[in-house]
């Protein structure tokens, strides 16, 4: 069986790999292009499936212990490493995802007001005995 430095490190990867594809769909929801942002969600999701491997393998190796415990126990400087290193690489994908989705939401809201003015509603609009606008 491998170290848990090894597996960090495969798991590492896996997260590089992802934040990369999450970089690639910033661009491409920056330039609008949605047959290849639905490729890239694609690639994203099976990403995640590689993530979510190489977290059961890490799981199957520490058991139940946390894996902070577990660095701090071994006293290993070289797994504490990359365990912060993978921290800082979570951390930014968080950011980017976060900011992907906010980008969609906001082009969304933007795609519906456009089609609100387009085609506005035909209904006369009355007010109910509160004085609200009744739709």
């Amino acid at each position: 069986m491998s170290s848990l430095k090894e597996i960090l490190i495969i798991e590492g990867k896996r997260l590089e790999e992802l934040l990369v594809l999450l970089d690639k769909q910033y661009k491409l929801i920056l330039n609008k292009d949605v047959f290849n942002m639905e490729a890239v969600t694609e690639e994203i999701q099976l990403k995640n499936k590689e993530v979510a491997e190489a977290e059961v393998q890490r799981r199957k190796f520490i058991g139940n212990t946390s894996i902070r415990e577990y660095i701090n126990n071994s006293k290993d400087s070289e797994s504490d490493e990359v365990y912060r290193a993978m921290q800082r690489l979570l951390n930014e994908i968080i950011l980017q995802k976060d900011t992907n989705e906010l980008l969609i939401k906001q082009q969304l809201s933007f795609t519906n007001k456009l089609l609100s003015i387009m085609n506005p509603k035909k209904d006369v609009t009355t007010y109910n005995s509160y004085g609200n606008i009744k739709r």
